[in-house]
């Protein structure tokens, strides 16, 4: 089977026709004669992608990470190998690594490029690749891991960058095309189409609302564009399904506007400071439309609503149905969840939900809620410690501030000897009661931080550099 593309004389500006027929049933395999270039009739040109190329080729480039990395050999990790050998505990091998990735030029005034989070990880250089051969190392500006998001930034004029497209307004079927650097192949495009919208559930990351696509992504194209036949973006390629160790057309990448408003954040703060809305839901099916009396199984269904949230300061309550969330359709759980990834301290949201049958409407503001965070987004030094409010509701007498609830082995945290379980009751001589606390102390001496924490029924010190 054959396949005839009839388009007018300017392919860019009209959506390809795609006609498919039998060479050997059309007119005796004249088709075959009519489909070569120079058989077309006057007026008419051979459809291609290359004029949309040759404007957004430019915006991608070829992303180089190296990373110093320990090699460990499961004997040495054995105490009786290492006694037994005579082998000191501090004996350790490094090696240099180098791995491949893509990025996306966003912005060419101040050479803001978007990749994604799991290229550059544990990189301690970073170099940029554009499409005409001029090489620079790149800055990390910020990261969200939630999203497998990161912003670098070079120090290059005249930059191009790519044009942003709605990415709600992509359907499955679109002609989409992909940009990468696969295997270390440069300015690789592969072409396909729109497979699915709303993908979820695959353990990627955390917030995950991809774009399905048959164009072949390949290791390397991490980070890279997903465009249009406009070369509007559409997604960053993020991850791919591929059993068998290749591709099977199976991709997927993150949506534009999610892309847009997560980077706008790591731009402005160098992190993402979402929102916490308050709200725990699930997806509203048949029975559970029955069972709440209403006529739809679209929408999700409010279970469960925090105390002291945005959400429950706004009025929702459990058994509310949410419909929609500031003018977007909310039909699904992934929808809810697309929007939550997207959400950030200041936004006002605009929900509609469903009460005893009746349409309802609430604006919620949302507010930084300080309850989990990393470390280092309060400070470097802090890296590799996951921190959160504490407070013994059941012993009143026990120490109240800040849990570290988990420590990253050969971490900064762990190396100048905080510990899981640990409760930090001071910061540079004065009290936490939370993690805002925390960070208020913080901003009043940075230049050291002298931790006193409760460990174990005993009260000592860590200081951190």
């Amino acid at each position: 089977m054959g396949r005839v593309f009839v388009t007018t004389r300017n392919p860019m500006r009209t959506q390809f026709t795609v006609l498919a027929c039998w060479l050997l049933g059309f007119h005796g395999g004249v088709a075959l004669a009519a489909s070569m270039p120079g058989a077309l009739p006057d007026g008419y040109t051979v459809p291609s992608l290359a004029p949309m190329l040759d404007r957004v080729t430019p915006s991608i480039v070829n992303i180089a990470t190296y990373a110093t990395i320990e090699m460990r050999n499961p004997l040495l990790e054995d105490p009786y190998f290492r006694r037994f050998f005579n082998v000191p505990d501090s004996r350790r091998r490094y090696r240099r690594a180098q791995a491949a990735g893509s990025g996306v030029i966003v912005d060419a005034k101040n050479g803001y490029i978007v990749t994604n989070h799991h290229v550059v990880r544990r990189a301690d250089e970073i170099s940029v690749t554009l499409a005409d051969g001029r090489t620079a190392h790149a800055k990390l500006i910020g990261v969200d891991d939630k999203v497998d998001l990161a912003v670098l930034q070079v120090d290059i004029e005249d930059l191009s960058a790519i044009e942003f497209a709605d990415s709600a307004d992509s359907r499955v079927g679109d002609f989409v095309v992909a940009i990468g650097n696969p295997f270390g192949l440069d300015q690789t495009v592969t072409s396909g189409i729109v497979s699915a919208l709303g993908r979820s559930g695959m353990g990627i990351e955390g917030y995950e609302d991809f774009i399905q696509t048959d164009a072949s992504i390949n290791p390397g194209n991490s980070g890279g564009a997903l465009v249009d036949l406009h070369g509007r973006l559409i997604g960053i390629n993020t991850a791919i399904i591929a059993p068998s160790g290749g591709n099977v057309g199976i991709g997927f990448a993150i949506p534009s506007n999610m892309v847009g408003a997560i980077t706008a954040q790591l731009i402005e703060h160098g992190e993402v400071h979402r929102g916490n809305v308050g709200l725990n839901v699930q997806g509203l099916n048949v029975e559970l439309a029955q069972a709440f009396g209403v006529d739809r199984n679209r929408g999700v269904v409010v279970v469960e609503v925090e105390e002291e949230s945005a959400a429950e300061r706004a009025g929702l309550r459990s058994g509310d149905i949410i419909t929609e969330i500031s003018g977007r359709k909310i039909n699904k759980l992934v929808d809810y969840h697309s929007q939550m990834a997207v959400v950030v301290v200041d936004d006002e949201l605009q929900f509609s939900y469903l009460r005893d049958g009746k349409v309802r409407s609430s604006s919620i503001k949302i507010r930084e809620e300080l309850g989990r965070l990393p470390g280092e987004r309060l400070d470097p030094r802090l890296a590799g410690c996951i921190l959160q409010n504490f407070k013994n509701d059941e012993d009143r007498s026990s120490a109240v501030g800040t849990l570290v609830t988990e420590v990253e082995r050969d971490s900064n945290a762990w190396n100048q000897g905080l510990r899981p379980g640990d409760i930090i009751v001071e910061v540079n001589r004065r009290s936490v009661g939370d993690l805002r606390e925390f960070r208020q102390n913080l901003k009043l001496n940075s230049r050291e931080i002298l931790l006193r924490v409760y460990r174990s029924g005993r009260y000592g010190s860590v200081w951190l550099r």
